[in-house]
Parts: structure tokens; C-alpha cells; sequence
């Protein structure tokens, strides 16, 4: 009786301990998931209004361009220094920086008087930016069990697809309701302040210092020896294909965001009303291939093949777009369906990253190969501006394609690179 007493505690202590682990994982995912997505809708803070800034400074679609280069080449150093900050002094203290960077930033883009203003809000709002990956994927890293990784990285994708679907409809909606696109940046900034409140109230959710995981403390014998110095990260190739793989696929995301819908209205016809929700559908378009794609990469190795056949699709039909022959509704349809596949590569493509970091280095190479994020939509959106400048609205969708293949075969470059299997099927399923 006493034997069959202790098994059934036994039982139970070990029940509630799976949905205390279970918990706490959802908590830090949700957290960082609702952090990552802010700083994507942040990514938006400028380009939806772009209308109203040729109307009210006079500027032109390269001069705009240059404002979606100044954040992301300011996220895109600061990126690679968070990274080196994340693993000095823990993650969660950089997060709280990162979104007071993002209130300033709303702040200055609402009271701007000219480009110059507008210039100091996307370098605000860019250097906030730059926080988030080195300590997105250490909290995740560290704090969700090796079961749900998969998933968070999934979930964490969605949320970041989720902030640009929203910002768009958020900055504009606003705009509309108080009559003022100033009152609609003071509202992003009241946004920010909440979710940081969030952040605040669960703290102890994103402590990496707490973390129970850590699973970049492997035994060195899977990954070779561990680097002692700093900077010894940098000399591995699959290093360095990853941030070609972001610079790529991000180049292509940039003129999809900032340039799809002008260019749909030239080359279609269609109204400003349908443009507009394009970009939105894409995002959450892209948000659902990710859902597909957390199941997905928990049941293949081979995660470059997934990578180059999802992105494969999404190239063809911006081809398709590009050519001008098909109906203008049906193009905007194909133009948002080409985010599903997008997004159906967005957790295979972070487990290839995962998978190519050293042990306790876990901050430097996320923010070293996102770093490439930042650098691809820097460079990228000023060549689609000037594209649409020279009277080419087509070479946004012919140029986005492209750099999707592009970012294809960076991915088959970093398989050669990493050794597999390095995640097994039941470690993130």
C-alpha cells in the first residue's frame, strides 16, 4: 500500500513538474514573442506613411529610401555589438534599453519638422532595433526546454510577421481616427510603453541569468573544439553563409515592404486601398507559413531543402507579378500568397542558425549573422527606390525575386558547412 502510495506521488510530483516546465515555456515564449513583434512593427515606423511625407516635406522615393537605410545600418552595427553586450551582461537589461530607444523614436518621428527629424526617429528606432535578436534567441536559448524549441522559434517568427502586418494598419488607422499622422506616432509611443509594462510585469520570465536550459552548453565533442577567444567565432564559414542567407532574403523582404504597393499602382492601376492591405496580407501570409513551418522542421534534417523549396515558390510568383500580364487583383493575391512560403522557411532558417553556433557564443552569432538583416534592407531599399524613381516598378518584383534566390543557395552553402544531424527529430518536435 505504501509502495503504491509513493509511485502515485511519485506520479504526480513528476506530472506537475512537466506543466510547470510547460508553463513556464509558454511564458517566455509569449514574452519574447510579444518583444519580438514590436520591434518588427517598428521596422514599419516610417515606410506607411511615406505618402504623407512626399505630401508634407516634398521628398522623393530615394530620399525615403535613405530613411529605411539609416535604421537598419544603425540596427545592423548595433546588432553585432549587442550581441557581445547580451553575453556580458545578460539579455533582459538590454531588452529594457532597446524599448525606451523605440518611445524616443515614436516621440521624434511625431514632433519631426522635416527629413532631419524624420532622419533622428528611423536612427532611434534603429538602434532599439538592434537589441532584439542577440536577446530574443539567448532568452529562448536558455530558458524554453529542447521539446518546444522548435516551436518558439516558430512562434517568435509569427509574432515578428504579426508586427508588420500591424503597423501599417495601426499607424494609419489612427492617423485616421485623430485626424493628425503626429498623433498617430504619439499613439505607436504609448504602444511601446505598454508592451515594456509587459515586459516589466514578467521579468522574471526573461531572466536568462535563470535560464534552467542552455542549450548552447553541448559537450564541444558535437561541434568541435570550443573557441576560447571572443572573436574565434568568426572564423567559421557556416558563420558567415548565415548572414549571406539574411542579407538576401531580407534584401528581398525590403522591397516588398517599402515598394510593393507603389508598384502595383503603376503597373496595375490599382487603388491606394488594395496596395496598402498587400504588404498587410503578406505578413500574414508569411505568419501562417511559419505555423507550417514550426511542424516542419521538427520532423526533417535536411532543413536547406525545405528553405530552397518554400522560397523557390515565393520567387516564381513575384516573377509572376513582375511580368504585368495578369489581372491586377490576381497579382496582389499571388504578391501576398508569396509570403507563405516565405514564411514557411523562417524556422528552418533559425535552426540552421542555431545548429551553427559554438557553444556559449550564443549572443555573438545571432547578433553577428542578423546583423545581415539589417545590412540586406539598409542596402536593398534605396536601389528599389531609385528603381521606382527611373519609371522600373517591375524591377521590384524581378529584383526581389532574384535576391530570394540568392539567399537560396547561401542556405545550401551553410548544410556543407554544419555537421548533421545536429538536431534530432525528437529534440524539437
Amino acid at each position: 500500500m505504501s509502495a503504491h502510495t509513493s509511485s502515485s506521488g511519485a506520479a504526480g510530483a513528476t506530472g506537475t513538474a512537466a506543466a510547470g516546465a510547460l508553463r513556464d515555456d509558454a511564458r517566455t515564449i509569449g514574452v519574447v514573442s510579444l518583444a519580438h513583434g514590436i520591434s518588427h512593427f517598428f521596422h514599419l515606423l516610417l515606410p506607411p506613411l511615406f505618402p504623407v511625407f512626399i505630401r508634407e516635406f516634398g521628398l522623393s522615393y530615394s530620399e525615403l529610401g535613405l530613411l529605411v537605410t539609416a535604421f537598419f545600418v544603425i540596427s545592423g552595427i548595433g546588432q553585432a555589438g549587442a550581441g557581445f553586450l547580451v553575453d556580458r551582461v545578460g539579455a533582459r537589461p538590454v531588452l529594457f534599453v532597446a524599448m525606451g530607444c523605440f518611445v524616443a523614436g515614436a516621440l521624434a518621428a511625431a514632433g519631426a519638422q522635416g527629413y532631419g527629424g524624420l532622419m533622428v526617429a528611423a536612427g532611434l528606432a534603429g538602434l532599439g532595433n538592434s537589441a532584439f535578436h542577440p536577446v530574443d534567441f539567448t532568452i529562448l536559448n536558455k530558458r524554453v526546454s529542447q521539446p518546444r524549441l522548435g516551436h518558439a522559434f516558430s512562434a517568435h517568427g509569427i509574432a515578428g510577421n504579426l508586427g508588420w502586418a500591424a503597423a501599417p494598419v495601426f499607424l494609419a488607422g489612427a492617423m485616421a481616427v485623430t485626424g493628425s499622422w503626429r498623433l498617430a506616432y504619439v499613439g505607436a509611443a504609448v504602444l511601446a510603453l505598454l508592451v515594456t509594462l509587459v515586459l516589466v510585469l514578467n521579468r522574471r520570465a526573461i531572466d536568462d541569468r535563470l535560464g534552467a536550459w542552455a542549450h548552447e552548453k553541448q559537450p564541444a565533442g558535437a561541434r568541435g573544439a570550443v573557441p576560447e577567444h571572443p572573436m574565434a567565432f568568426l572564423r567559421l564559414p557556416s558563420v558567415w553563409m548565415c548572414f549571406a542567407f539574411f542579407f538576401w532574403s531580407t534584401a528581398a523582404l525590403s522591397g516588398i515592404q517599402a515598394f510593393a504597393s507603389p508598384a502595383l499602382q503603376q503597373i496595375y492601376g490599382l487603388p491606394l486601398s488594395v496596395t496598402v492591405s498587400v504588404v498587410t496580407a503578406y505578413m500574414l501570409c508569411a505568419a501562417a507559413g511559419m505555423v507550417a513551418g514550426g511542424f516542419l522542421v521538427a520532423r526533417t534534417q535536411r532543413l536547406e531543402r525545405t528553405i530552397a523549396l518554400a522560397m523557390s515558390a515565393a520567387a516564381v510568383l513575384l516573377m509572376l507579378a513582375g511580368i504585368g500580364v495578369l489581372p491586377g487583383l490576381v497579382v496582389a493575391a499571388l504578391v501576398a500568397l508569396a509570403g507563405a512560403g516565405v514564411g514557411l522557411a523562417g524556422p528552418s532558417r533559425d535552426m540552421l542558425v542555431k545548429q551553427a553556433s559554438p557553444p556559449g557564443a550564443t549572443g555573438r552569432v545571432y547578433g553577428t549573422v542578423y546583423s545581415g538583416l539589417d545590412i540586406g534592407f539598409a542596402l536593398a531599399a534605396p536601389v528599389f527606390g531609385a528603381l521606382m524613381d527611373h519609371g522600373q516598378p517591375n524591377g521590384v518584383f524581378y529584383g526581389s525575386a532574384l535576391a530570394l534566390v540568392m539567399g537560396i543557395a547561401s542556405a545550401g552553402l551553410i548544410s556543407l558547412n554544419v555537421s548533421r544531424p545536429r538536431v534530432s527529430t525528437a529534440a524539437v518536435g
